[in-house]
């Protein structure tokens, strides 16, 4: 007999992947013309108002196009590839808390646990390049596996020296300790009780200010994870010929693209709820005026709302920050990625580690 899916389970999933779509839609839109405004020209201006639907006739275009398999390439890896590769971030998105109200699974180690899915998205960069049956192909899935190996640790390290000071690795419990709703007293700097103001005074990076630090190298680590410029060696067009992905073609390179783009927005969550206090609301309780209960609701309608978008405001503030990026800075060599990585983002991420471990012992009294 057959299971029969839980109907709960097939709807959010089917949400989570309609907003990647129409979130990519938008975010190569707004790539083009970002690009443009810095460039001094205009961008795509040709398809509806402004080109905003230029988008929409090139993925008409790419889904449409043929999907061609090289005669040198292994067929099973090759076709398996884009499928693991979207999967392993898409599933990432499970344990996401999209307000005090939904979370699609709560997992007491939902921070491991995307942490450990994504690492499977190297395991399909792999098999692209090598299952494509050419050599540019393979140098540029060589290029990201060592990239995105060498670029966890500082992301990691850095993931961990932030949930030492939530005291928890459940990212639902993250976010409730990040503003007014949260189970346990919100100290600023260890001295003000802030729980009833909330706010940003009660996220991470301002309650921590050693956490500034860790969150620009989780941005750059994240960059590299992501191959975004100027870390996008594995698909350096001048020299690999687009890398990896160089042979597909299709609703292939379209999968490819979308899994690209869905992990630059699950990043972009995984640090706004980290240090940007998630789905919690920016705005403090000012005495009588009662901004951040207004601004967060009490509701279940209102609570989602405003988590959805707190959360989602954040999170598209950082996409918009990786793609001023990647239009400023010019690539890396390997020597300089590989410089950046082992000599500065390990040891300072190392040492915003022991910072919040002497930092949790302060707090509990260890050191008096």
């Amino acid at each position: 007999m057959i299971p029969v899916p839980n109907i709960s389970i097939v709807i959010q999933v089917a949400l989570t992947f309609t907003f990647l779509a129409l979130f990519t839609l938008w975010a190569v839109y707004a790539e083009r013309k970002v690009s443009a405004w810095i460039q001094d020209r205009l961008g795509p201006m040709e398809v509806g108002p402004n080109g905003a639907f230029q988008t929409v006739a090139d993925i008409i275009k790419l889904v449409l196009k043929e999907t061609i398999v090289p005669n040198a390439a292994q067929p099973l890896l090759f076709g398996a590839a884009p499928l693991i590769i979207f999967i392993s971030v898409f599933a990432g998105y499970a344990a996401i808390p999209v307000s005090r109200m939904w979370i699609a699974a709560s997992f007491s180690v939902g921070v491991l646990y995307i942490m450990a899915i994504i690492a499977i998205d190297v395991i399909g960069l792999l098999a692209a390049g090598w299952g494509s049956g050419n050599k540019y192909a393979l140098l540029g899935a060589i290029r990201a596996v060592a990239q995105m190996i060498a670029y966890e640790i500082p992301t990691a390290l850095t993931i961990i020296a932030t949930v030492m000071m939530s005291g928890t690795l459940n990212l639902q419990l993250v976010s409730f300790r990040q503003g007014i709703f949260s189970d346990v007293p919100i100290h600023l700097w260890g001295v003000f009780d802030i729980t009833e103001v909330g706010g940003f005074l009660s996220w991470n990076i301002v309650r921590y200010p050693h956490l500034i630090v860790a969150f620009v190298i989780f941005f750059i680590s994240t960059l590299a994870e992501c191959n975004r410029a100027p870390f996008d060696l594995p698909e350096a067009e001048s020299e690999l010929v687009s890398g990896f992905h160089v042979e597909y073609s299709g609703y292939r390179f379209a999968v490819i693209f979308l899994a690209e783009y869905a992990k630059m927005m699950l990043v972009s969550l995984l640090a706004a709820i980290l240090f940007f206090g998630g789905w919690n609301t920016p705005l403090p309780n000012l005495g009588s005026l009662p901004l951040a209960l207004w601004t967060s609701g009490t509701g279940w309608v209102a609570a989602m709302f405003w988590g959805v978008f707190w959360l989602l405001a954040k999170a598209i503030m950082l996409i918009l920050l990786q793609i001023w990026v990647r239009w400023t800075y010019p690539r890396l060599r390997m020597d300089q990625l590989t410089t950046l990585c082992w000599k500065y983002l390990i040891p300072g991420s190392i040492v915003m580690f022991f910072l919040s471990g002497l930092i949790r012992l302060w707090e509990s009294g260890g050191l008096h």
